[in-house]
């Protein structure tokens, strides 16, 4: 079974280590990041990640089929909604439900890494 984490990494760095130790503690066969150019340019992941470059300014539905174009085809796919903004978020979740993607949360906790 191939699975991927797909994490929003907003422009705040405080959430930022979160979304770092999910990278560096579970086993993922594609990691894909959802950010700006300045994300990218500043996050310094510990594995290879692909990233989906949007522009928060843009509206709705493009940065839901930016987003949409690059799902990838894995058998299984978490994501991570710690990190970004609420416009971010709902892209991804409405990219994921158009493409009929199933999908579980993964969040760190106090007992270790938590999917739902």
């Amino acid at each position: 079974m191939t699975r991927a984490l797909m994490a929003v990494l907003g422009v705040g760095k405080g959430t930022w280590g979160h979304i770092a130790r999910l990278i560096s503690e579970e086993e993922w066969d594609a990691i894909l990041l959802v950010g700006n150019d300045w994300g990218k340019e500043n996050f310094s992941p510990s594995k290879e990640v692909d990233w989906i470059i949007v522009n928060n300014r843009a509206g709705f539905n493009i940065l839901k089929d930016t987003i949409k174009e690059k799902l990838p085809a894995v058998d299984e796919i978490c994501i991570s909604l710690v990190s970004g903004s609420g416009k971010e978020h709902m892209a991804l979740l409405a990219a994921l439900r158009e493409a009929g993607k199933e999908f579980k949360m993964v969040i760190l906790t106090g007992e270790g890494t938590k999917y739902y």
